[in-house]
């Protein structure tokens, strides 16, 4: 490990500290705090979401309810 990766991770710890133990973690300053973070360790980037399986019922099953008069 280098120094500045040490620096890096030490910065970090205390980063983290402060910012879990804030009560007000939408405020300007925790804000400001979350965003120097964000720029020493960004985060991964995400797969999107499969999009939503739509069921339809069986052919069968939907006849039987339009006879049924549902």
């Amino acid at each position: 490990m280098t120094y500045q990766t040490k620096k890096r991770a030490a910065l970090l710890r205390e980063l983290n500290d402060i910012i879990a133990a804030d009560r007000f973690p939408f405020s300007p300053r925790i804000l400001m705090l979350k965003a120097i973070r964000a720029k020493l360790r960004p985060e991964p980037v995400r797969e999107p979401l499969p999009s939503p399986k739509h069921h339809h019922p069986p052919r069968a099953v939907a006849a039987r309810r339009r006879r049924a008069g549902r």
